[in-house]
């Protein structure tokens, strides 16, 4: 193969990838030029990453795309978090559909027209949308990644982030630098006009992170704050659980926290879950098993029609605000168990237990093995929620593999100037 050209050269952006980025080509090489949108003529100079070609943008794009537009925030050259804010939403959201429907395409192999594509779901907020958010620190200022790399970008004032969070960085940053040294990364939290935050710890805590965050919840007026050690039980400060509503149950809480995982987007979550209750349509009869099942944010509408649903959740902490929902909520027909997916199912096997229908809602990796599981449990119906297009690709494969067809793909745009995406795809058994 022959050395990249020391000169830049020209590029025609052709697509988005599968991370946000343009993609062209240079010798029959693929390239992937962050910044830069369809239809756009760029000036790069070509850089090996691995096992990847990147184009790095010189300069003003030679030619825009009719979708660009200026940025609403002056960080976002620098800053990691939204990479889309220079496209047009409308384009934003066709490239989301085309992205996942690519990735289940060349990926997965599964042909666009084996299952049916439902209209892209459109988040009702694209700007101070997210209810949490993870920062890092930078001395005595709180801190992004920036765009592709671990370099630190502060911010004092986010439009991502909904009103009672959006100025929180620049305030809390000064109060939490008797912590910054001994923390990982920080999680801020909100839920109506009720905040919190999480500091993870490289460590244990010590005083001085407990007294540095007690201040900084009274100073704020902030519900609470847990500090989470690198091994041990978390120090809970204050009233850092969050009271939610279940979506679809309104007469259900839902309990957050801010070191456990929760959608970042409110009101998308809604469409999120009613979709994915939908497409799994479970009757009075069935017995549900949830994989990855969180604080309850699907189980709850689950179990409003299914005769019982077992969630399976790693996190302790979810656990123990899921069963807290139960309780509260007077939802007797479901049971949560925590433990690693794979271990449990492998129990469940074992057990000779049985279930009619399956929702899972693994992590950005996926769930290798899912198909396996399922396919032994005796599951006819799955819904399988992604946050990643290349996992959804991968995990679908393997269902088809064992024998589950394609039903319906449901893209939700729960990220607006991101390129992240959730999808929800339900899949049966053939006869």
């Amino acid at each position: 193969m022959a050395p990249w050209p020391d000169t830049p050269i020209e590029l025609t952006i052709e697509r988005l990838g599968q991370l946000g980025e343009g993609v062209g080509s240079y010798e029959g090489r693929t390239v992937f030029v962050p910044g830069a949108f369809p239809g756009e003529r760029v000036r790069v100079r070509l850089e090996q990453e691995g096992k990847v070609v990147r184009g790095h943008l010189l300069g003003d794009v030679l030619a825009a795309s009719p979708d660009r537009r200026p940025s609403p925030c002056g960080l976002s050259a620098r800053c990691g978090g939204c990479d889309w804010l220079e496209l047009a939403e409308p384009a934003q959201r066709a490239a989301k559909q085309e992205i996942v429907l690519s990735a289940l395409e060349h990926l997965g192999r599964l042909k666009r027209d084996s299952f049916a594509v439902r209209p892209l779901l459109v988040a009702p907020r694209d700007f101070g949308y997210r209810r949490r958010a993870v920062l890092h620190f930078l001395k005595d200022e709180l801190a992004y990644f920036g765009r592709r790399s671990h370099d630190r970008v502060a911010v004092s004032e986010c439009a991502a982030l909904v009103p009672v969070l959006a100025g929180l960085p620049g305030k809390l940053g000064p109060l939490l630098k008797p912590v910054s040294r001994d923390a990982e990364e920080l999680h801020l939290l909100a839920e109506g006009g009720k905040a919190a935050f999480a500091v993870l710890l490289k460590g244990q805590a010590t005083p001085r992170h407990v007294e540095a965050c007690e201040m900084a919840v009274r100073t704020l007026r902030l519900e609470g704050a847990v500090l989470v050690p690198k091994e041990g039980s978390p120090r809970i400060i204050g009233k850092p659980v969050l009271r939610s509503v279940s979506p679809l149950r309104p007469e259900v809480p839902l309990y957050l926290r801010p070191d456990a995982f929760s959608q970042a987007h409110a009101e998308a979550n809604v469409g999120l879950v009613t979709s994915a209750v939908y497409e799994l349509a479970p009757r009075e009869t069935d017995s549900v098993l949830e994989l990855y099942s969180g604080n309850g944010n699907f189980t709850f509408p689950l179990a409003a029609s299914a005769a019982s649903v077992l969630g399976v959740e790693s996190s302790p902490a979810s656990v123990e605000l899921a069963q807290r929902g139960a309780r509260e909520g007077g939802v007797a027909n479901v049971r949560f168990v925590q433990g690693d997916a794979r271990k449990v199912c492998e129990g469940l096997i074992r057990e000779g237990k049985r279930f009619g229908l399956a929702l899972a809602d693994p992590p950005r990796t996926g769930a290798p093995g899912l198909a396996r599981w399922l396919k032994a449990l005796g599951v006819r119906r799955v819904v399988y929620v992604a946050c990643d297009p290349g996992s959804l690709a991968r995990d679908a494969a393997g269902l088809v593999e064992a024998g589950y067809k394609p039903l319906a793909l449901q893209v939700v745009d729960m990220f607006p100037q991101t390129h992240h995406v959730e999808s929800v795809m339900s899949f049966e058994l053939s006869a």
